[in-house]
């Protein structure tokens, strides 16, 4: 017997019971020690109690030593461990994750992803196994997720208070109640909580529930900057275009469980892991983080208002499931993936997509499209031109200290003079063609001119507009020294307008609006007229005409 200085006591916690010591005999190497505990873990057969303290001692070992942990590694690999987990012993589940969790917290991070795979191609058994660690892995999150906030809980409304404090520094609170909570309030509507007033309430539906506050917090917190960089760029913004972080964040998380199935079973089967939530301790909040500055940057390039939010989640749902199909190996090889996939490019797959189908590359449906395709755009065209004729208003670009000015313009209803006039202020309805006091005959319009090529672009009062003015802009050039001149109030009408004045001078319409709108119509147009057509295979190539008869008796004579 090895006397009592030669015992190694590890005091281990078990659930529901008090701490347990494990004796380990001092006097063995080290090397054996490991090996001999390491022993039960691997074996396919052990009792249930001796397998939970191993892997309890294994885990502690690797934790609370770089020798230990690099002795445990040798003798003992995630393929072995992830066994445990098709055992119906929740118990066994938990500490076989928790060891696993262990070494790839230990492990340094460029060697990570070799803990999974090493030089050699994930086999079926191995993914299948992985993915089944994975869905385990995230459904510890099931328990946040499905936690409503309470409004009344002092501790929960500290951390909405702490996200405050991060961007607006409010160390400093102002004297007064009402005037703090009016200074609150404000804040909380820059933060983009749909409820400013009380902030608690939009953490009430579930899910997401306190995940999504979980998220927000673990943002501000590990990636600062990035936090205050989102939330002051679209608090500034005064043009309606601002993305509500607070709104965006929480339905974020919702499509994110909703992506990674948080709380559903595993299936039989199934081997779709991704590599890259086995390289961070902390992978989930690392992907929210990753996901919540593409959103943003994708609301940037859709110019998206706030009526746009649920179109807005739909791309960035896109995006990122096209990213994960792509499986990066790591969080950083996502950012690279999503990066490539801009909404333009989204857009773009979209129709390629819809183009390769079997059944839309075969020779009568590509004669079926073209002669389809000119109706639709003549359809675009005279939609267009229709909207001219309703008009718009128009502001004038004007130094900051002077007030706002307003003009509206509109196509006559025979499309042959453009009538234009100054306003008062804004409008969003028609104007009578009687105050329109100034005309354009269409055809004395020499050119359309967009952006920079804008004589109003090139003034030097306009050097100081920004990018999104720049984009807005365009010309009617009627004369030689003659312009009329338009920044449209957004996108749409941007587009709207380009297009009709090409329309008007008989040009393609090559907007953006007018891809989407062609895209979209001809999708359904021709869903419309395949219908009947629905399950049956449509030959490559029309049947052959048979060969004329010898004789042409073959008539019957009613009479």
């Amino acid at each position: 017997m090895p006397s009592p200085s030669d015992i190694v006591k590890v005091a281990i916690e078990w659930p529901g019971a008090n701490a347990q010591l494990i004796e380990i005999d001092q006097k063995k190497p080290l090397a054996s020690v490991v090996r001999e505990i390491a022993a039960y873990v691997n074996q396919p057969m052990v009792d249930v109690s001796i397998l939970q303290r191993s892997l309890a001692i294994l885990e502690s070992m690797v934790l609370n030593s770089h020798s230990l942990y690099q002795r445990v590694a040798q003798e003992t690999t995630v393929a072995q461990l992830i066994t445990h987990l098709q055992v119906s012993n929740q118990e066994i589940q938990t500490y076989a994750i928790a060891l696993i969790n262990a070494l790839f917290l230990k492990t340094p991070e460029d060697r990570r992803q070799h803990i999974i795979r090493g030089n050699r191609p994930v086999k079926a058994e191995m993914a299948h196994q992985l993915y089944v660690l994975q869905v385990l892995t995230f459904n510890l999150l099931e328990e946040r997720m499905m936690t409503k906030m309470d409004p009344n809980d002092q501790t929960q409304r500290d951390i909405i208070f702490e996200l405050r404090r991060i961007v607006f520094d409010g160390d400093s609170d102002p004297s007064g109640t009402e005037k703090r909570k009016a200074i609150y309030t404000k804040d909380y509507k820059m933060l983009g909580f749909t409820n400013p007033v009380n902030p608690a309430m939009d953490f009430t539906q579930t899910p997401p529930g306190m995940l999504a506050l979980d998220n927000m917090l673990y943002l501000a917190k590990v990636h600062q900057d990035t936090y205050i960089r989102i939330v002051l760029e679209n608090s500034s913004r005064e043009d309606k275009h601002e993305c509500p972080f607070g709104r965006s964040a929480i339905e974020l998380t919702r499509v994110l469980c909703d992506i990674l199935q948080v709380g559903e079973l595993p299936n039989e089967g199934c081997n779709d892991f991704h590599p890259m939530f086995f390289t961070h301790e902390r992978a989930w909040e690392e992907f929210f983080c990753v996901c919540i500055q593409l959103l943003n940057k994708t609301w940037k390039e859709m110019r998206a208002t706030a009526e746009d939010f649920n179109k807005v989640m739909t791309v960035v749902r896109e995006q990122i499931t096209r990213a994960l199909a792509m499986k990066p190996p790591s969080l950083e090889q996502l950012r690279v993936k999503l990066r490539s996939l801009s909404y333009a490019e989204v857009l773009r797959l979209r129709q390629s997509e819809r183009m390769s189908q079997d059944d839309f590359q075969s020779p009568p449906i590509i004669e079926l499209r073209e002669r389809i395709q000119p109706e639709i755009l003549e359809l675009i065209k005279q939609q267009r031109l229709s909207r001219l004729c309703e008009g718009s208003c128009f502001r004038k670009l004007a130094n900051r200290r002077r007030q706002e000015k307003f003009w509206f313009c509109r196509l006559s209803l025979n499309h042959k003079v453009l009538h234009y006039g100054d306003l008062d202020e804004s409008t969003q309805g028609e104007v009578p063609f009687e105050l329109l006091t100034d005309t354009i005959p269409v055809s004395d319009i020499k050119a359309v001119l967009t952006g920079k090529d804008c004589p109003h672009m090139k003034e030097k009062s306009a050097l100081k507009q920004n990018k999104e003015v720049l984009e807005l802009a365009f010309s009617i050039l009627y004369d030689p020294d003659e312009a009329l001149n338009f920044v449209a109030t957004n996108k749409y009408e941007y587009c709207i307008w380009t297009d009709g004045l090409s329309a008007l001078l008989g040009k393609e319409l090559g907007s953006d609006l007018t891809r989407s709108d062609l895209d979209t119509l001809m999708s359904m147009e021709m869903k419309l007229r395949l219908l009947d057509l629905e399950n049956i295979t449509i030959p490559e190539a029309p049947p052959p005409v048979p060969k004329e008869p010898s004789t042409y008796n073959f008539t019957y004579n009613y009479g």
